[in-house]
């Protein structure tokens, strides 16, 4: 499996010749949106910086919510959660996707914005090995409130996304803050992880910092 972060919450996740998208962005957040064939393309909410569809060709199925799908051997489960920590109030829902792909399981937060999961959700997430967690506050949640998600959930390799990096237009923190959160001082990024199930760590907790 071969993971590549384009910026935000986009990732392409490759295994063989099956690929999937999640949250394609528009130009207008200042970042040069994916051009590729795509497979399956996960949706978390309707905001122009996460549901850019047309950037992708062929006929990939769109993920748009909560629900199971599979295809070409990809499981993929859609799990309700909330854009703000108001129930929905301010920002609306978002949609947590749990992506299975070469016997690994991928959590995508997308813009989730709770400050804590719910019993129900830690429980549909349970088991994920790699969680691409949201750390740049602003219109998702903060380095500081990732932490104790990701201590919620419990995965074996963590990926921080949507925080500020060059080029973006949106309003966010970098991906510094975070790490300061985690207790991590610095951290080199990569460009692709390449990454097989038996490469997953077994026991201390990986944090993977990617550039586009």
């Amino acid at each position: 499996m071969v993971i590549t972060w384009y910026g935000q919450s986009c990732f392409k996740i490759q295994s063989g010749d099956t690929v999937l998208f999640t949250d394609p962005f528009d130009k207008e957040i200042g970042l040069t949106p994916p051009r590729s064939q795509a497979d399956v393309v996960t949706v978390s909410h309707n905001h122009y910086d996460h549901n850019n569809r047309e950037a992708l060709s062929g006929e990939p199925l769109i993920v748009e919510g909560p629900g199971e799908y599979e295809i070409k051997g990809v499981e993929v489960r859609g799990i309700f959660s909330f854009h703000d920590d108001k129930e929905g109030k301010e920002r609306g829902a978002n949609t947590i996707y749990v992506i299975e792909m070469e016997g690994i399981k991928i959590g995508h937060l997308g813009d989730l914005g709770q400050s804590k999961l719910t019993a129900e959700q830690v429980e549909q997430i349970d088991g994920v090995d790699i969680l691409m967690v949201p750390v740049g506050g602003t219109n998702t949640i903060d380095g500081e409130t990732a932490v104790d998600i990701i201590n919620q959930i419990e995965p074996r390799l963590v990926i921080p996304m949507h925080y500020k990096i060059p080029g973006l237009s949106l309003k966010a923190d970098g991906v510094d803050v975070f790490l300061k959160e985690m207790g991590i001082a610095k951290k080199e990024t990569v460009d692709k992880l390449t990454i097989k199930k038996k490469d997953l760590p077994e026991e201390d907790m990986e944090v993977v910092v990617m550039h586009i």
